[in-house]
């Protein structure tokens, strides 16, 4: 490594460490960063960015020098009739799955690795350290000596995809991939009707012109940690196919069912805050006279009515599937309200799920029972903020977790964080009914 290109990476390295500082004094006092201490964060953000661009274009010359070198003494074996060495070697580095053709021969591979006197196969050893000494203290799950194997990127990445299909929230969420593990994004609150923030005037001839200015808050996420840890029976790890088609599957859907539920009701500690557990949802309450147990058009209705405008295009309906029966006999005049699928017979058998009042429906065990309140939920989720590591999931196993049980343990972590872009329910221009993007039935 060059001498500038080491000190091109300590200086990025000091400024990281500078901005940290910033946002960990805010993150200690749980408030936002101040005018100084945003002013500063910019500025050092902008340091780093400069940094990692001399940094790429000092690697890209220090690249092209090195190939030019390489060409220069071939050049010179030619001249003084020398045959060029041609070196062949097999990259599983650049290969995302490492060489393996699925998940189940990369585990059936493991359970190998665990017999005495087995060699390990060299496939699983493309990441870790390679022998490299590690302390004795504990076991790491990133190394093989340590009784653990990294899972081949392109297998977690799989699992990811998995686990973001079908009722997957996270999709419908302003999602930000980030490196670190925090990010500060500006807020703003003010509404075109309201009396601060950016507004417009009319203007009279030769009047002077009225000055306004926005009216900016600041939102700090910090990644949590959500990991699903499965243990794997050697009787399985003996059936690659199912091991395929089963590991995936379950790590997925254990994934996508907590971070659904962290977005809707997540508490805020060690998690992230949930949009319908939070200071922004409104309660839509019974109709005066209405018997428990039932449900009426009014009801949805008037939840339709509190959103904010522009959200009823983007909001989708969140439903226990205790509710399903009766939205099925709801009607306006002869007109049923909720279409399946296709609204004919046909496409009812095809999928009992399809649009009420024109926006999709979301059939999920995270709303309550039929009756109880938040049974069902409005939400346009474009106004909850989350953050995700780059990269989606990280993976790994370990044969040493259970090996009193004779199980091998699959690890994946996740992590996330979120919450509401506002941070109470919104003031109309005219009435008083507040309006929001989280909205729930109350009990009835």
């Amino acid at each position: 490594m060059s001498k500038q290109l080491r000190e091109l990476q300590a200086r990025k390295t000091a400024l990281v460490k500078e901005a940290r500082a910033l946002t960990d004094i805010a993150a200690e006092q749980q408030r936002d960063l101040n005018e100084d201490e945003s002013q500063a964060f910019d500025s050092l953000k902008a340091k780093i960015e400069a940094a990692s661009a001399a940094i790429d274009r000092e690697a890209a010359l220090i690249a092209e020098e090195a190939h030019l070198a390489s060409v220069q003494v071939a050049a010179n074996r030619l001249a003084i009739g020398e045959t060029p060495v041609i070196a062949v070697t097999d990259n599983l580095e650049a290969d995302p799955k490492h060489g393996f053709k699925s998940v189940g021969e990369f585990l059936k591979t493991v359970r190998q690795a665990q017999n005495p006197g087995s060699s390990i196969d060299e496939r699983l050893l493309v990441g870790s350290s390679r022998g490299a000494a590690a302390p004795a203290s504990f076991g790491a799950e990133g190394s093989g000596q340590d009784g653990g194997f990294l899972v081949p990127p392109q297998f977690a990445q799989e699992i990811f995809r998995l686990s973001l299909d079908e009722d997957s929230l996270l999709p419908l969420t302003d999602n930000v991939e980030i490196t670190g593990n925090t990010m500060a994004f500006p807020k703003d609150e003010t509404t075109p009707w309201g009396s601060n923030g950016i507004r417009a005037y009319w203007q009279g001839e030769a009047a002077s012109a009225v000055t306004t200015k926005p009216v900016l808050g600041l939102a700090t996420l910090r990644l949590k940690k959500l990991m699903a840890l499965v243990p794997v029976t050697d009787e399985l790890l003996d059936d690659t196919n199912a091991l395929s088609s089963y590991l995936p599957d379950k790590i997925a859907t254990s994934i996508r069912w907590k971070s659904n539920e962290s977005i809707l009701f997540g508490s805020g500690s060690g998690v992230p805050v949930g949009c319908m557990n939070a200071t922004t949802t409104v309660t839509v309450v019974k109709e005066s006279g209405q018997a428990t147990q039932t449900l009426q058009p009014q009801n949805l209705a008037k939840m339709i009515a509190r959103l904010p405008p522009g959200s009823f295009s983007r909001a989708v309906w969140i439903v226990n599937n205790d509710v399903l029966p009766a939205l099925f006999t709801l009607t306006l005049g002869n007109y049923p309200i909720y279409l399946p699928i296709g609204g004919t017979p046909s496409g009812m058998q095809a999928s009992p799920y399809g649009t009420l009042l024109g926006r999709p429906v979301f059939v999920s065990q995270h709303a309550n029972t039929f009756s109880s309140q938040g049974d069902v939920l409005l939400a346009d989720l474009s106004y909850y903020q989350t953050i995700t590591k780059a990269g989606g999931l990280q993976t790994a196993t370990s044969m040493h977790l259970y090996f009193d049980a004779d199980l091998t343990a699959f690890r994946t972590t996740f992590r996330m964080d979120g919450q509401s872009k506002i941070a109470a329910p919104i003031s109309p221009a005219k009435g008083a009914t507040t309006l929001s993007p989280f909205v729930q039935l109350g009990a009835r």
